[in-house]
């Protein structure tokens, strides 16, 4: 095929679809090749899930830690390493139409922007950004950039959460009237420090310039930060709320169709300038829907330990809450939406002989290499999961300032009676890694 024809051709697929010139996105009758960074721990499981639809085929795997290639290479044989990322999008080119992002928090947008920017899909972990603003911008890359998107909460598509979210939207237990959350895990439990401890060698097999990326330099510790307990940390990780907030927020999201919220209020325990709280209770007010009894409906986060009265979910006596979960509280009834376990439903005596039927579900991994291959829209795209992403970390900038009712302005990206949490809502990348808006 001459270049010629062979222009033609990219440049009229996509142009059907709206999509960038990606042929094999768009070519049902070819493979998605994707590129994955992050390759250990969730990267493997995210590139394992992804790998296993028929029609996605790896041609690039990037790690900064080169001892994090050997379980994937054990799966996927004879695809190339690279350690920095965009040696791997520059080098691979029109080679690779999609990629999988897998690493610590602090780095989600900045190789996503990049790789949007480049016309490719994502497939990105949660949360989606470290930040509020970096939430924004990675929204509205994908739509400029008109690439297909998925936020990695997998649970979004299993039967549990989609069962759930028929069962609020069929009205079984009425409008719902406000809404608890919980997760057990403290904010700074991998570690449980509050200070930096003292640095040590750097593994020959890290780079860790490439590891901090955008965050602020600092030295490196050994089983501290690297490879898995950067979560406790604020310059890196988003504590509990943001390992837990965009999967368990998720189905309440979805069933009542919230967006952004009002005013956000954090009180905490263990607060400190390095790591997130011991625990922390966050209360949200959004504007009501269709599906919420009034004008506007609370919802209360709780992590740490802490946990909503029991009295509020019309179980009875001897009944317990979920180690982590939702309770929905409704006009008619209460449902219990345990993480990850089929939603329950209260008081028995109403309930007691209620069926629930099942929603079947589905790979999450799988829905997204589809939709990359027939150019449609996932349900957890960037659209959807940019909003939930930046509830979740108005949540860290309310308990970095307790005590104080944040006003939010969703339009203008503003907390107008709060200044010093407005400056959170955006981190400051290190020089060589600044993100630029997208214009």
């Amino acid at each position: 095929m001459n270049t010629t024809r062979r222009t033609f051709l990219k440049t009229s697929s996509a142009a059907i679809l709206g999509f960038p010139a990606l042929v094999r996105g768009v070519n049902l009758n070819s493979n998605l090749q994707i590129a994955g960074v992050g390759c250990a721990g969730k990267g493997l499981s995210d590139i394992s899930e992804t790998g296993s639809h028929p029609k996605a085929k790896f041609v690039g795997f990037c790690d900064v830690d080169t001892t994090h290639f050997e379980k994937v290479d054990a799966k996927f044989p004879g695809v190339t390493h690279f350690q920095d990322f965009r040696e791997m999008f520059a080098q691979l080119g029109d080679g690779f139409d999609a990629v999988t992002v897998s690493t610590p928090d602090h780095m989600h947008a900045f190789i996503s922007l990049d790789a949007m920017r480049r016309g490719k899909h994502v497939y990105c972990q949660k949360p989606l950004s470290h930040t509020v603003w970096e939430a924004r911008q990675m929204r509205l890359q994908a739509t400029k950039s008109k690439v297909v998107t998925q936020m990695g909460n997998q649970i979004h598509s299993a039967k549990e959460y989609r069962t759930a979210v028929k069962l609020v939207r069929d009205g079984v237990i009425g409008k719902i009237k406000e809404v608890h959350s919980w997760q057990k895990n403290p904010g700074n439990g991998y570690t449980k420090l509050t200070a930096p401890p003292a640095s040590g060698p750097v593994p020959a097999s890290l780079n860790w310039d490439w590891w901090l990326g955008v965050a602020p330099q600092r030295e490196y510790a050994p089983d501290v930060y690297h490879p898995f307990k950067w979560r406790d940390w604020q310059d890196f990780g988003a504590g509990t709320m943001g390992d837990f907030g965009c999967h368990i927020l998720d189905p309440v999201f979805t069933a009542l169709e919230l967006t952004s919220p009002i005013t956000i209020r954090a009180e905490n325990e263990g607060a400190n300038a390095q790591t997130w709280p011991s625990a922390e209770t966050i209360s949200y007010v959004f504007p009501g829907t269709a599906w919420t009894a009034g004008k506007t409906l609370a919802l209360t986060w709780y992590d740490g330990g802490r946990l909503p009265d029991l009295a509020l979910a019309q179980m009875p006596a001897e009944g317990k809450l979920p180690g982590s979960g939702s309770l929905l509280i409704g006009e008619g009834g209460t449902l219990i939406l345990p993480h990850v376990g089929m939603p329950q439903l209260y008081p028995q005596e109403k309930f007691g002989t209620f069926e629930i039927k099942q929603v079947e579900g589905s790979s999450h991994y799988h829905a997204w290499v589809d939709a990359a291959l027939a150019g449609t829209k996932t349900t957890d795209n960037f659209d959807y999961a940019g909003p939930l992403t930046e509830t979740v970390q108005l949540g860290n900038v309310a308990t970095r300032v307790p005590g104080v009712t944040l006003q939010w302005d969703a339009a203008a990206m503003r907390i107008p009676n709060k200044p010093e949490a407005e400056a959170l809502l955006r981190g400051k990348e290190r020089e060589g890694w600044v993100i630029a808006p997208v214009a």
